[in-house]
Parts: structure tokens; C-alpha cells; sequence
């Protein structure tokens, strides 16, 4: 066995352990079901979440201090997660689909839905999901623990999808530097966390696309961890930007079984399969939909979005890649961009959101 996957092992088994005895201490706090928002089609959903203590965080605020922010982070990823409990989904049809938590916690189900729930807020299908059995050192309390997963479904009326990054392509991680990224992310909230000038705008009229109604759907793929999902969650809703599937990574020290290409190497090739897979998985679960992909020079986004084109040709309309204003990182991109121009999928590099959306609406893809 090769040592990351060892110490990986290793790690979950004093996380279960500190978890067992947490519980007989009378030291876990109550459970709950963080349902991840997800996608699919009438004919299949795709449900994400992870059982886990409640980490016990409060509301942030603008005002909250560096301090502040650092406990909750670590709340975040100390996280108290349950291996070995079984959930149950339902759906109208009164159809039950059960599923199991893995060893952190997490669970995936795909079903396919005989009839679909009444959607709430338009694009979105909620499904019932609530736990029907503990691991033997826990028990059920008395008041169930549930929730409702919610699911994206595209209407009709689409005209293409958006999948976009974040790191450094809404807001500024700095992912090309290790130590500002890890104060960028160790040391703020949701409230002290700011979009970049015009991206919410730019995100809005694509949204909204041609004809003017809110139907393009929003995909956001993302190499960060799921203990970071309720922050990015709460940040896009703050600043108004539309909401979507938030497509994150699993934090293990594993490497991911992908093929990435030659030259790729460590956190670059985690990153690169991560978002490559999921991407994939988006262009097939809807094959007649087209889609515009954003993201930034920083870390590999135009060469996974390069894959990708060849991957799924004639699916791409265009490609928005924000400037992170690193010499070295766009001269990488323009060879990308001269490239997927013979193949007429227009890439553009741009520092200005305005010019980003000015572009978009000389194709047409914005009114």
C-alpha cells in the first residue's frame, strides 16, 4: 500500500474512534444531514451529502475577526462525520431509496424519479432524505433527523449551461500562492469575502442569456474541500450570484485515480482530474445542451477546458478565462487560445468582467 493512501487509512480510523468516543462520553453534539446541492434530469437525480455532528458554528458577520473566522474554519474541518449509517430518500411516487455513508461520512445516490416533486424556486427539485438507521454506538433520537436535497433540473427553455471555477475567478483566493491562499481562506467568512467588479452582473446576464428569463443553468466546480461548502453557499447568496450546484472535493490526502496529462504533478494533477471528471459528468448528463465554460489563468483551467473541448466537440460556445495578471500564467493561455480558434470556440482572456460581458453579448449569448 503506497504511504498517502496508509496515512489516509490511518486518518479515518482515529477519526471514527475519537467519534465513538466521543458519543459514549456524551460529548457528540446532535447529528445532522448536510445535503449538497446537485443536478440532474425528469429521468435522473443525483444526490450528494454527508452526515456529521454539528460543528457548532454561528452566524459570521463582516465584523466577525481573523480569530473568529479561524475557529470556525477549524470547526469546519475538525468535523465529527458517521460511517455506516443508512439513509433514506423519498420521493412523490412513494418510491424509498436507501443508501449508505462511506467512511467520511459521505453518501452518493442516483434514482430515477417516476414523478417529480414540485419545484421550488423554478430550477429546483427538493427530495426528502432522512436516516433510518445508526451505527450500533449511536441511537436514533426522537425527533427524526432529516432534510431535503435539492435538485437542479433545466427547463426546457435553456439555451446553454455555465459551469464556472471560483477560486480566483469570483473571488480571490490567490491559489498561485500558498501562504496569502491559506490566510485568504484560514482567516475569512462569507460576509468579509468580496466578488470581483462585475462578476455577479456578468453571471446575471448569462443567466438570463437571450431571452431574458433566468433559465441557463449555473454549474460551480471547484477543486475546494466539502468542509468549505456552507461558506461558499452562503457567499453566492449574499452577493447575489445565481445559485448552483456547488461541485467540490473530497479532502483526502489520496491522490484520485484520473488520468491527467504528462507534466501534470501534484496538487496541479488532483486539480485537473477533479474538475475534469466532474465536467465530463455535467456534458453527459445533458448532451443536447451547449455550454460556456469560465474560469482563470492561475491554475489549470485553460488546459482542462482545452480537454474538454476535445472531449465533447461542438458543445462549447465559449470560454471566459479572468486574468490573475501573473506573466508567466497568461503566456500559457495564449497558445490555448490560438489553438481552440481553429476549431472556432472562442477563449478570451480578460482582466474586466465589462469586457467579459461585452464579448458574450457579440455572440449573442446575452441580450
Amino acid at each position: 500500500m503506497k504511504l498517502p493512501k496508509a496515512l489516509s487509512n490511518i486518518s479515518e480510523w482515529t477519526d471514527h474512534l475519537f467519534t465513538r468516543f466521543s458519543a459514549r462520553r456524551g460529548w457528540l453534539r446532535p447529528l445532522q444531514i448536510d445535503a449538497y446541492r446537485s443536478y440532474g434530469t425528469a429521468q435522473k437525480f443525483y444526490i450528494k451529502g454527508r452526515l456529521l455532528a454539528d460543528p457548532g458554528l454561528t452566524a459570521a458577520t463582516a465584523t466577525d475577526t481573523r480569530w473568529q473566522n479561524f475557529r470556525s474554519m477549524v470547526r469546519r474541518f475538525n468535523s465529527r462525520e458517521v460511517a455506516g449509517a443508512d439513509l433514506v430518500a423519498e420521493l412523490p411516487d412513494g418510491s424509498q431509496h436507501l443508501v449508505s455513508t462511506d467512511d467520511e461520512g459521505y453518501f452518493t445516490l442516483v434514482i430515477e424519479p417516476q414523478a417529480l416533486p414540485a419545484p421550488v424556486n423554478f430550477l429546483w427539485y427538493p427530495v426528502p432524505v432522512r436516516v433510518a438507521r445508526l451505527p450500533s454506538f449511536l441511537t436514533l433520537p426522537a425527533k427524526a433527523i432529516a432534510t431535503a436535497a435539492h435538485v437542479l433540473v433545466p427547463p426546457p427553455g435553456a439555451e446553454f449551461g455555465v459551469i464556472s471555477d471560483l477560486d480566483d475567478t469570483v473571488f480571490e483566493t490567490s491559489a498561485t500562492n500558498i501562504v496569502k491562499m491559506l490566510g485568504r481562506v484560514l482567516f475569512s467568512n462569507a460576509q468579509s469575502k468580496q466578488p470581483f467588479a462585475g462578476v455577479a452582473e456578468f453571471y446575471r446576464q448569462l443567466q438570463r442569456g437571450g431571452t431574458g428569463r433566468p433559465d441557463n443553468p449555473f454549474f460551480y466546480v471547484s477543486s475546494s474541500p466539502w468542509n468549505l461548502y456552507d461558506l461558499l453557499a452562503e457567499f453566492l447568496k449574499l452577493h447575489d450570484i445565481p445559485s448552483g450546484p456547488l461541485l467540490l472535493r473530497d479532502l483526502s490526502i489520496a491522490r484520485p485515480k484520473a488520468p491527467v496529462p504528462a507534466g501534470v504533478t501534484g496538487s496541479a494533477a488532483i486539480h485537473f482530474a477533479h474538475k475534469l471528471h466532474e465536467i465530463d459528468d455535467i456534458l453527459t448528463t445533458y448532451p443536447a445542451l451547449p455550454f460556456v465554460l469560465c474560469g482563470d489563468s492561475g491554475q489549470e483551467d485553460a488546459r482542462i477546458y482545452r480537454e474538454v473541448v476535445r472531449r465533447h466537440p461542438g458543445r462549447i460556445k465559449a470560454i471566459y478565462i479572468r486574468d490573475v495578471q501573473i506573466p508567466e500564467r497568461a503566456a500559457l493561455v495564449g497558445p490555448i487560445i490560438e489553438e481552440l480558434g481553429r476549431v472556432n470556440v472562442p477563449m478570451v482572456l480578460e482582466t474586466d468582467y465589462a469586457a467579459a460581458a461585452a464579448h458574450a453579448a457579440g455572440l449573442g449569448l446575452v441580450g
